[in-house]
């Protein structure tokens, strides 16, 4: 029996082809940097564990969509995010956040539609008819899986530490997001601490 893509196990370690995406925002010297689909089960396992560490260390993560051609609702629930990412206050990130934790419950695009209805309510928004009419958002979810592609990712989630000014490697990829995570952020810090006071002689 042949595995859904998502959940091939172990995961194998990325071949990165092109490392532009893997570095940290301006003014960050470590960050998180993670490509995941909404529907795939183990990005809903990994994603507690990823806003625990985000919040923790208070340090940014960036979100990338790579979006599973085999899960039908996943793109729905990509470009959902890109608009409430519109509406500022963070929503689109609560908006991922909510759908990872309600995976299980939501089997098709009209469950979708109804839990994203009631999310916007539950945050005093009032949903269009179309939340993408001109496909822009859509483009940018295509986008986005295009960069993860020319990353090398091949399953999701694929999650990056990746730094600035660091004595160490400028990206660690988490193979296990449960057991990894954190010594990885602890050692990328580290390695960020000791390498700054370099950083500022020159």
């Amino acid at each position: 029996m042949t595995l859904p893509f998502a959940l091939r196990l172990p995961a194998q370690a990325t071949k990165v082809l092109d490392a532009s995406a893997l570095h940290p925002p301006a003014g960050a010297n470590v960050a998180i940097v993670e490509f995941s689909d909404p529907e795939c089960p183990a990005c809903a396992r990994a994603n507690a564990a990823l806003m625990q560490a985000a919040a923790q260390y208070k340090i940014p993560w960036v979100r990338h969509d790579f979006i599973i051609p085999a899960h039908p609702w996943s793109p729905v629930a990509a470009v959902n995010a890109r608009w409430f990412d519109t509406k500022g206050n963070g929503l689109g990130d609560a908006y991922r956040n909510a759908v990872f934790a309600s995976q299980s419950s939501i089997y098709n695009v009209g469950v979708l539609a109804q839990f994203t209805r009631n999310f916007a309510q539950s945050h005093g928004i009032s949903m269009p008819f179309s939340v993408d009419p001109q496909g822009k958002l859509a483009a940018e979810v295509n986008a986005d899986s295009d960069l993860g592609r020319r990353t090398g990712v091949a399953h999701t989630p694929t999650v990056f530490i990746v730094t600035a000014h660091s004595k160490g490697a400028p990206y660690i990829e988490v193979q296990n997001v449960e057991t990894d995570l954190f010594r990885t952020i602890d050692q990328a810090l580290a390695d960020t601490k000791q390498a700054a006071p370099a950083a500022k002689h020159k």
